[in-house]
């Protein structure tokens, strides 16, 4: 426990695979996470934990209502990270039909899987700003997985979009098995926490480490790095539960966070553990079984006004 109301837990992943296929997962070094995981499985494990931030894992149009609902099925589930086609003309009506399905009032954020598009600009592009528009105007989160090489497409669309919430997931996947932090990597942590607009989950970490051998030390540079640049009320701790477990168990990953952030003091340690995902997407640090705060829009945040420049 984090001494306040319990830990938010703002990333962590459910699948079904008879329902739809994860082919990012059928690879044999992924064999240990190629079965299904459920919200039940997650409570099971994630001791102090009481909500959680539900996060899409393909570009299927279908899996996200699916999360929507179980998310009004779910007490644990306090928030819902989907996917829609941000490149679309018609973004901004498929947000509003998700927003306003089964479960829609949990729909905090969307997020695409910029990591695997090989234009490392993919973020700068003028249909992408425009979707990105339309996500500000709904009041939702964009998360950005991204890998290091796109941090810098990453702080232009940030700075195009100032009136957009960004989310950096697992601190743009750093090469942690290779050893300590690249000059690149960090010059591009630092240019995109220069933007308020942007905050980072404390995640995946472990499984950018060797598997078999990371301890805490060996994740220590990389996190001093992004916690001197955001500083602890823009940081959030995911867990990437399940994903995790090809390096780790929940109890090692949380434990992990705990030994990371030890020298803050406890009010720091509060806001990268509850507050600063409390903020972001909109949940209570107090609450009722099964509400949402029906004072706020989607992602908790009034509608964002002027855009800014395109990249």
């Amino acid at each position: 426990m984090t001494g306040g109301p319990g830990i938010i837990d703002a990333h962590h992943h459910v699948w079904d695979l008879s329902a739809r296929d994860q082919a990012w997962i059928t690879d044999p070094p992924m064999g240990a996470i190629r079965r299904d995981f459920s919200v039940a499985d997650l409570a099971a494990v994630a001791d102090g934990v009481a909500r959680t931030v539900l996060v899409q894992t393909v570009t299927d149009p279908g899996e996200t209502p699916e999360l929507l609902a179980l998310a009004e099925r779910e007490e644990l589930v306090g928030a819902v990270v989907g996917w829609t086609d941000l490149t679309s003309p018609a973004v901004g009506d498929a947000l509003a039909e998700l927003a306003g399905g089964p479960g829609g009032r949990w729909l905090r954020g969307v997020r695409h899987q910029v990591q695997g598009e090989p234009d490392p600009d993919w973020l700068c592009r003028d249909d992408v700003l425009r979707g990105l528009d339309r996500v500000g105007r709904a009041g939702l989160v964009y998360e950005l997985l991204t890998r290091p090489h796109q941090l810098p497409a990453a702080e232009r669309a940030a700075a195009a979009r100032p009136d957009v919430s960004f989310v950096l997931d697992h601190c743009s996947k750093p090469p942690i098995a290779a050893g300590r932090p690249d000059p690149g990597w960090a010059a591009g942590i630092r240019a995109l926490a220069a933007r308020g607009n942007v905050t980072c989950k404390l995640s995946g970490l472990v499984t950018e480490a060797d598997w078999h051998r990371w301890t805490p030390a060996d994740l220590r540079p990389w996190f001093e790095v992004v916690l001197d640049a955001f500083g602890p009320d823009r940081l959030l701790f995911g867990s990437d539960w399940p994903v995790c477990l090809l390096a780790a168990d929940y109890g090692q990953v949380l434990a992990a966070a705990r030994a990371l952030t030890e020298e803050l003091s406890p009010a720091e340690r509060e806001a990268v553990f509850a507050g600063t995902a409390a903020r972001v997407y909109g949940i209570p640090l107090t609450w009722n079984s099964g509400s949402a705060p029906d004072d706020l829009p989607p992602g908790g945040r009034q509608p964002p006004g002027a855009r800014g420049n395109s990249c």
